[in-house]
């Protein structure tokens, strides 16, 4: 069994541990915004194809105390990387982070390990030097209270990145964050689902896809098939048994609207953009109706917010609305929050979930929201708050 790490947005833990457990794989603990695991090859390709709310998995290479340059140097060394990455293949420190420890000097301890790791590759495959080009082999390294972990990427691209959206809007949602949203706001595909920001459908699309039980990593690759633990027919069979649960002959009820008609257009693109990806697979169509094009996906309309009325008399809305600081200016999207009362007419005994960057929705809003949770959508630092009944 190896030891792994799923990164994610923080405040999304709790749901990337749940979705381990559901993919048969062990959680040993976790921490802000990450969670470790463990699991043999077949459970490293499960999560990576199957994880909808993590934006990386890392394998736990090495972890060690350095109190000191000399101290990284041995430890990093120590690392039998010969069993890990094949010959003809680089090496980049792709990240560094230290906290509360005694080296901190980041571009000291990435030349550090790079030279370390380099050093025993080079002299195992008898080779000068690493190549510059071609396949590369990333590693990250943590230093917390002087313990070091050394990490190695198995994903290469970041698993937000789907494969099914062509064009995203001026400041997307990633695809982990909204899983992550949907996970934590209890949804079910038996609910009806609204986004009245709908964007370029991230939300609405991500929810489909947990709907028709599509992991979000069968249209890509990953590079643990190019590291000498992976396996590329054990990598199809993980492939092949999630391609087995895909049907898309459930019924969904799941809408999008915008107040931009070329957002709305892109939202429906992109939607069928993620069915067309598991076609193009090989997945079968099992169960669709008959003499239809499409199974059933999002609906996307342009409507103004004021125009936006429930399609269902139950349900629940998550959004991503504009945000002060990424799109136009705080006052624009305060007046936006404002406007976003006249869902509680529109959408009479729907439950309600809205992630924004501003702090005092609440007040905009108008109502004080049943749960607040802080989480992290990039690099900015959200809030998420949840209302029961608007």
């Amino acid at each position: 069994m190896m030891t792994a790490l799923a990164l994610c947005g923080v405040g999304a833990e709790r749901v990337v541990s749940q979705e381990l457990k559901k993919l048969g794989l062990r959680v040993t603990d976790g921490a802000f915004g990450k969670v470790r695991f463990q699991g043999d090859t077949a459970g490293l390709y499960r999560a990576l194809m199957g994880l909808r709310a993590a934006d990386r998995v890392l394998l736990e290479a090495a972890c060690f105390p350095a109190e000191d340059f000399g101290a990284l140097f041995a430890g990093a060394g120590a690392v039998p990387w010969e069993t890990l990455i094949p010959a003809g293949m680089g090496l980049r420190i792709a990240k560094v982070r230290t906290k509360r420890s005694r080296l901190t000097a980041e571009t000291s301890i990435q030349a550090m390990v790079h030279k370390a790791a380099a050093d025993r590759l080079c002299a195992y495959y008898r080779a000068a030097r690493l190549p510059d080009y071609g396949k590369t082999a990333e590693i990250r390294v943590y230093i917390e209270k002087d313990q070091v972990s050394l990490l190695l990427d198995l994903a290469g691209e970041p698993l937000f990145k789907r494969g099914y959206r062509s064009e995203g809007g001026v400041a997307p949602l990633r695809e982990t964050t909204a899983a992550a949203l949907l996970l934590l706001a209890g949804w079910r595909r038996k609910f009806p689902l609204y986004d009245p920001f709908c964007g370029s459908g991230t939300i609405a699309i991500e929810a489909a896809m947990f709907a028709w039980d599509m992991a979000p990593g069968l249209g890509r690759g990953f590079t643990l098939s190019d590291l000498l633990i992976g396996d590329r027919e054990v990598e199809q069979s993980v492939r092949e048994e999630f391609f087995r649960k895909i049907d898309f002959s459930r019924r969904i009820r799941i809408y999008g609207s915008d107040g931009d008609p070329r957002m709305a257009s892109i939202a429906k693109s992109n939607g069928e953009r993620a069915y067309e990806l598991a076609r193009g697979l090989g997945v079968s169509e099992r169960g669709i109706r008959a003499g239809a094009r499409l199974p059933w996906l999002p609906d996307f309309r342009s409507l103004s917010l004021a125009e936006a009325s429930a399609p269902d008399e139950a349900g629940i809305i998550v959004t991503n609305p504009p945000y002060g600081r990424r799109l136009g200016d705080a006052e624009t999207a305060e007046k936006t929050y404002r406007e976003m009362a006249t869902l509680t007419r529109g959408f009479p005994g729907w439950k309600l979930g809205i992630i924004t960057d501003h702090p005092g929705f609440e007040s905009f809003f108008g109502k004080k929201a049943d749960s607040c949770r802080e989480i992290t959508n990039g690099a900015v630092q959200s809030y998420f708050f949840q209302y029961k009944d608007i």
